[in-house]
């Protein structure tokens, strides 16, 4: 989006800030700005649900606020809000954005449209999740067509570091799977210290149980310093009213929140297995 917006209008002063994922800088790098550059600012927030979720709170210090988001809108936070639940990615709909403003002024630069391909890309999963519609191949044909190098692309977005690997090795060992359908795996912070990876690392892997047979639901319970990280998957049973209940939020099939004790990680799993013995 503010790639797109700085090849529109060049005279304005468009900033994309946040908190940054280190296995994402090939991506983009953010800008760091001070406390006064958002006062009078428009400020647009994309792909978070819930309001806690802005990781930079000072997006409310703006004059207008506008959410784009294709979560269910069970936080309906801004001064405008686009939600649209049907689309795969909220970069899908930045891409019907520009569809909608092409002819009033809006322009898409190649890195703008290697970013929102990017997005696409990342989450359906590469074309494989239910969200994926035929509008969503149509948006990617015609992203590809700016000429940036896909390939590269994707030899980035999936490239995996031996340390993240070995993990990944110890996950499909060590998961635990219920009677019930629900599977999880705990990585404390030294199992992530044994394999040098850090969290944000570790939630790379939580799609690898979504393979295997006898899976319905599954959870990755990753430790922080202060907060227990909860990853929701799940192949059929609606996840994302448990992780609502922990202020939370996601799809139905795929959700996170955050807890603050292995003893809320138990209520957590245990409100996995209800939901999947129930399905």
């Amino acid at each position: 989006m503010a790639e797109m917006l700085k090849a529109s209008f060049p005279e304005k002063r468009i900033y994309a800030v946040g908190e940054e994922d280190p296995s994402l800088h090939f991506l983009y790098r953010l800008d760091t700005v001070e406390d006064h550059v958002y006062n009078e600012a428009l400020v647009i927030v994309c792909d978070t649900a819930n309001e806690e979720r802005v990781c930079d709170q000072r997006y409310v210090k703006g004059k207008m606020v506008i959410k784009i988001d294709h979560h269910p809108n069970e936080d309906p936070y801004g001064d405008v809000l686009w939600v649209d639940t049907t689309a795969s990615s909220a970069s899908e709909m930045i891409y019907e954005f520009y569809l909608f403003g092409k002819d009033k002024g809006l322009k898409m630069s190649t890195e703008a449209a290697r970013l929102i391909y990017a997005g696409i890309v990342g989450d359906t999963g590469r074309f494989l999740f239910p969200s994926t519609k035929p509008r969503t191949f149509q948006y990617a044909s015609e992203l590809i067509q700016y000429g940036f190098e896909f390939k590269e692309l994707y030899d980035q977005l999936y490239n995996t570091k031996l340390n993240v690997a070995r993990l990944q090795g110890y996950v499909l060992q060590s998961f635990t799977l219920h009677a019930s359908g629900a599977a999880h795996i705990i990585l404390t912070k030294e199992i992530l210290g044994k394999f040098e990876v850090v969290p944000s690392e570790a939630s790379q892997l939580v799609g690898v149980l979504g393979s295997i047979e006898g899976i319905t639901a599954w959870v990755f319970f990753i430790e922080e310093d202060d907060l227990i990280r909860v990853r929701l998957r799940s192949r059929g049973p609606v996840i994302n009213t448990i992780a609502q209940k922990y202020k939370g939020g996601g799809h139905p099939m795929a959700a996170g929140a955050s807890v603050y004790s292995w003893d809320e990680a138990e209520a957590v799993l245990a409100d996995l297995e209800e939901v999947c013995r129930n399905n």
